[in-house]
């Protein structure tokens, strides 16, 4: 596959296009999130290749991605117990990066709504 020029620049104008993302940091790093729940960050860990790009998904979608793409997705062994998937920018086109932000996106917001104080059960008083 050609190298892409995706940078994260390209990651935060695709990111921000979808519905309650916002530009921030997570541990230093240029990150994307929706609500305060991390969608996408720069890793900032050594085991992640340079030019990499974490992004969240569920661990089925991740098993998914790295069994279809294993030049573009990968995973370390301190990212196994996290619902992320590190992406090689240089692999990644961006239709291919607007798609998977849409499964992150949906991944994200799904668990935003699970936590959301008001589908918490309340305890009686």
């Amino acid at each position: 596959m050609p190298k892409s020029t995706i940078s994260f620049d390209t990651v935060r104008e695709i990111g921000l296009a979808l519905p309650g993302v916002e530009a921030s940091t997570a541990y230093g790093s240029p990150a994307l999130k929706v609500g305060e729940k991390l969608l996408a960050c720069v890793p900032t860990h050594r085991s992640a290749e340079p030019g990499s790009l974490v992004v969240r998904v569920g661990f089925d979608d991740r098993a998914e991605l790295l069994a279809a793409a294993p030049d573009v997705y990968y995973v370390t062994d301190h990212y196994l117990g996290y619902t992320a998937v590190l992406v090689r920018m240089s692999r990644v086109t961006p239709d291919v990066l607007r798609d998977l932000f849409g499964m992150a996106h949906k991944f994200v917001t799904a668990d935003v709504a699970r936590r959301s104080p008001s589908r918490r059960r309340r305890k009686p008083v």
